[in-house]
């Protein structure tokens, strides 16, 4: 019995996902982790300075780090959707100007070869 390298059900809807959709989830959710993380992190500061178990404010702190740094990453690579969706934009326009300026062109050169040559 063979075994078929399947994709996993969620990156075949990633790829379907727009920029737009993909930079929106990716920000927004990279902003939750980061608040998340923040507040923990002040509650790991808060038990250090309570004078809790050294055990229990030093996991929740490296808990705090890793959902921040978890944030930041994903926050990251929202700004590259972002970047990605302004390039395709700027790349449309620069086309669509050229494409102007060539049919512009074009019929200039139609006029300018329509005209009767008076000698």
């Amino acid at each position: 019995m063979e075994v078929k390298n399947k994709k996993p059900p969620g990156k075949k809807m990633l790829k379907r996902m727009s920029l737009y959709t993909k930079w929106l989830f990716s920000a927004v959710g990279g902003l939750i982790l980061i608040g998340f993380g923040l507040s923990i992190f002040s509650e790991a500061a808060n038990l250090k300075h309570t004078n809790s178990p050294f055990l229990r404010w030093f996991l929740l702190g490296s808990y705090s780090l890793i959902m921040i740094n978890g944030g930041l990453c994903v926050f990251g690579q929202a700004i590259i959707f972002k970047v990605r969706m302004e390039n395709k934009k700027l790349i449309k326009r620069a086309l669509k100007q050229k494409d102007k300026r060539l049919k512009q062109k074009l019929s200039i050169t139609k006029i300018d070869n329509s005209k009767p040559q008076s000698d």
